[in-house]
Order: structure tokens, then sequence, then C-alpha cells
């Protein structure tokens, strides 16, 4: 779906938003995402704001109405939702702007430490979960996966595509939290290893990187073992759902391999291999 410009919103969206902000000085499109019917930096002459918004008929408008609602229980390095304006089935949202790049996931990226950093400080901020109306994992991955292996207390992103990691001065901010669940705490980390693996690390490798995050180390095995095998599967329909998204193959073939990494060896001897790799 294509993006709109900014211009074409109806006049009575850009009114209200002018309402909120003052005059609009400069307006800068932002191109990542698919969501979004339009994403873009505002400039005032106080302010900067990064702004996104839904039409009456975008079928995923939910995901935005969901990190309006979320937003207030987030972390303060989170940014703040600071206006919303709802009219005429157009809902756009404007959150405090946070400069920053998206971190490189590759083997030997120097943003790997700094990911690691803020996957710890997310579950440690966010357990116990914050937010009482929030979609439990048991719910979320329902007839997919053991509901004993995801179950817990904390708030989880669950979308760790790099798109949604900025590298600052600061660290790393994560940013869209449309799609978060009540769920284990390790599974971010989880989602994390999946998308090193597409990024070229090998399953082992991936798995070493993740040990750090005091959370993983204290996951049981055969509950990692439980989501790996049900987010794979569930990928690869995903895949078969929609054969023209060209991101969905390489993420399922990167989950499939973790699978078969998981499924290979005795737990005593992942376990060795994640503590040689931990030391080199």
């Amino acid at each position: 779906m294509p993006r709109r410009h900014w211009h074409e919103l109806p006049t009575s969206v850009l009114a209200e938003v002018k309402a909120r902000v003052g005059p609009v000085l400069r307006v800068t499109s932002i191109e990542a995402g698919s969501v979004s019917d339009v994403a873009v930096v505002l400039e005032t002459s106080q302010n900067r704001y990064f702004c996104k918004g839904v039409s009456p008929d975008n079928p995923k408008g939910w995901m935005h109405r969901n990190e309006a609602l979320i937003n207030p229980c987030l972390p303060t390095r989170v940014p703040r939702l600071r206006w919303r304006v709802d009219t005429y089935g157009w809902l756009v949202l404007g959150f405090d702007y946070v400069p920053g790049r998206h971190p490189d996931l590759a083997p030997g990226s120097p943003d790997l430490p700094a990911l690691a950093s803020a996957l710890m400080t997310m579950a440690a901020a966010l357990t116990p979960c914050p937010a009482k109306d929030v979609q439990r994992a048991t719910v979320r991955w329902a007839g997919r996966i053991a509901p004993g292996a995801i179950d817990g207390d904390t708030l989880v992103h669950t979308d760790v595509t790099p798109h949604n990691f900025l590298v600052n001065d600061a660290g790393i901010t994560v940013v869209d939290w449309s799609m978060p669940c009540r769920g284990a705490a390790w599974i971010d980390t989880a989602l994390m290893v999946i998308r090193l693996i597409r990024a070229g690390h090998a399953p082992e490798q991936a798995e070493a990187w993740a040990s750090q995050i005091p959370v993983w180390a204290d996951a049981r095995p055969e509950a990692v073992d439980a989501f790996a095998a049900g987010v794979a599967a569930l990928n690869r329909e995903r895949q078969h759902q929609r054969p023209s998204a060209g991101h969905l193959g390489p993420l399922a073939d990167a989950a499939a391999a973790w699978t078969r990494y998981r499924a290979g060896g005795s737990v005593a001897e992942r376990g060795m291999a994640r503590e040689s790799l931990a030391q080199h």
C-alpha cells in the first residue's frame, strides 16, 4: 500500500494537527514501515515530532490504537505520545522525535552489545507487566505453542525488526510498540535470535550472543524449543500466504534453521557450544 503525502491528508485532519502543534515549518517523509498510510517528521518552531497515521479503510489501524493505549505504560526512554488526532476515521499520532539509525545485525557488528543491553533493560523495566489490558502470549500463539512454554508477566515487544530499533548517543531506543503482549521475559530475545540468523549468524553464534541476556540464560530449554518450532511453522505459513512479501521467505528460512539446530543436539551439547563461542 503506497504511502500518502502529508498534503494529501484531509484538510480537517491537517487542521486538527495544526491546532495541537502550531504551524508546521517542514515535513520529512519516512519510507520505512508498511502499516501506516502516512509517516513523517514534523518540524515546528518549538519541536520535532514523529507522526504516523492510518486512514479509515486501513485494516491494520488497530495497531496504532494499540500503541496509543500502551504508550503511557512504557519506560521513559520510549518516545512519548504527545498528541493524537482521531477524526473522520483517521487516527494520527504524534510522538517525540528521536534521532538515530537502524542497527547492523551482521556478525561482528559493533551494534550487537548495545542491542543486547537494550533487550536486558526492556525485560527488567517491563517486569511485572505494567499494562493491564494487553494480549497474553498464550492467546497470541494459541494452538501453535504450548501455553506453559510462553506464559509470563513481562510486557514484550514482539516486533523486533531492526527498523524498530534506533541507535543514538544514548544507546538504543525501541520504537513502534503496536504489537506487544504479556508473556515470558525471553520472548523478544528469542525473536532477535531469528533476526540474527537471517543477518548471517550461525544458530549457535546467535544463541551465544543471546546467552549474555539474563532472562534468556534463565529460560527453560524445552520452552525455547517449543517457541522456536511454533514460530518457524508460523513464519513459513505467512510466507505461503503472502508470496509477494520478499522479507518473509528469508525470515522463515532463518527460523527453520534455528529449529533444526535446537532439534539436532542435546541440551548439554548446545550449552557447551554457547559457552565455547562466548569465549571467543
